[in-house]
C-alpha cells in the first residue's frame, strides 16, 4: 500500500470558528459518501509539509501565509481515495488564523470543483456536540486540542 503525506489545516477565524469543507462524491469509488474536512492535501514530490499547508491553503481559500509554524497534531489511517486506490494516508495538522472569512476557489482543481460542494465556519460549541464531526476530531483528540485548548 502506497504512503500517501498530506497536510491539513485548522483555519480558525477571528472568533475562533474553524473552517471545514463539505465533500460530496457523486460517483466513483466514494459515491454516496459525503462528509466534512479541513482544508488540505498530498504533498508534492520534493515538498515539506509545512510548504505543502501553504500551498494548500491558498489553492482551497485564497489565503495566503508565510508560514504556518510546526504541526500540531498528527493522524494516519488507511484511506480510499476517489480513483478507488487504497493508501496508508499520513496527515500533519497545522494550526492557522486568518482575519477574513471569504473563501476564493480560484485554485480549485477539477475534482475539488466537483465534489467539495459547501464550506461552513464552525463554532467550538457546535464542534463538541455535533456528531457530525466525530470522525475527525475524535482521532485527532479535537476535544482535548481544539474544542477546550487552543486560543
Amino acid at each position: 500500500m502506497r504512503l500517501r503525506s498530506s497536510s491539513r489545516l485548522l483555519v480558525l477565524d477571528p472568533t475562533g470558528s474553524l473552517l471545514l469543507f463539505r465533500f460530496v462524491h457523486k460517483r466513483g469509488a466514494l459515491s454516496g459518501s459525503a462528509f466534512w474536512a479541513t482544508p488540505g492535501g498530498e504533498l508534492m514530490p520534493g515538498e515539506s509539509f509545512a510548504d505543502a499547508a501553504i500551498r494548500e491553503l491558498r489553492e482551497e481559500t485564497g489565503f495566503v501565509v508565510a508560514s504556518v509554524g510546526e504541526p500540531i497534531g498528527r493522524r494516519g489511517f488507511e484511506l480510499r481515495l476517489p480513483d478507488g486506490e487504497d493508501v496508508l494516508s499520513d496527515e500533519r495538522f497545522f494550526l492557522v488564523h486568518v482575519q477574513d472569512r471569504a473563501i476564493h476557489k480560484d485554485g480549485w482543481t477539477p475534482l475539488e470543483v466537483e465534489v467539495m460542494a459547501d464550506h461552513r465556519w464552525w463554532r467550538r460549541a457546535e464542534l463538541a456536540c455535533n456528531s457530525r464531526c466525530d470522525d475527525w476530531r475524535g482521532e485527532l483528540g479535537f476535544n482535548c486540542h481544539f474544542c477546550r485548548g487552543l486560543p
